[in-house]
């Protein structure tokens, strides 16, 4: 978590650390970036560095965790537009993501943090803690979806569809930012796996 010196910063220059986080964060991955190359270019001492951040997994995961409370709050408020439907939100949702890599800050980005988290389980102090800063996120989007498009009998049901999707999610995310598939490939691979949730696998048995 940032350090209360960095949180009592002035906006202006928080925003001038974030971005040449970011700027690093998007050349390299997480284990090969440099704080010296974070401190050249914010224009700050290596000290203040270790001020407002433990170590450069801190500052990492704090980004991720603000790109993640950002997407969270994109899919409720597709969610509200949506009243509730959670897929026709996914959809909207998923489209929306893959418009990022478009932009060339968000893709590289993004790149890096979907080839991190697909080929590192990280188990840093740091991840855990914005992993748990997140889970009050999700229980929001709970709330929202309406359990009426669902077959399901319960709030714990709906976790288990939520955890689920996000799983189907994370994977075509993988394979447009990593492996570079088409927006349009991807689009077809995710409706079509989205779709078979929706109508379900097993064959109704006829007596």
């Amino acid at each position: 978590m940032p350090k209360q010196t960095f949180l009592s910063l002035p906006e202006d220059k928080q925003n001038t650390l974030i971005q040449s986080a970011k700027k690093e964060f998007s050349r390299v991955p997480l284990h090969e970036a440099s704080v010296a190359n974070i401190i050249k270019d914010a224009g700050i001492p290596r000290g203040s560095f270790y001020q407002y951040f433990e170590d450069k997994e801190d500052l990492y995961y704090y980004l991720l965790n603000q790109v993640a409370q950002e997407n969270n709050k994109k899919l409720n408020s597709i969610l509200q537009e949506k009243k509730g439907n959670l897929f026709e939100a996914l959809l909207e949702q998923f489209r929306y993501m893959i418009s990022l890599r478009h932009h060339e800050e968000h893709n590289d980005f993004l790149r890096y943090a979907f080839l991190n988290m697909n080929h590192r389980k990280e188990n840093t102090m740091a991840n855990n803690i914005y992993k748990e800063s997140l889970k009050n996120e999700r229980s929001q989007t709970l709330e929202m979806v309406d359990p009426s498009f669902l077959n399901i009998e319960d709030k714990q049901e709906l976790s288990h569809v939520i955890r689920i999707v996000g799983a189907i999610t994370f994977h075509n995310l993988v394979q447009v930012f990593v492996h570079d598939l088409t927006d349009e490939d991807a689009i077809y691979n995710y409706e079509a796996q989205i779709s078979l949730i929706k109508k379900g696998l097993q064959r109704k048995e006829v007596d």
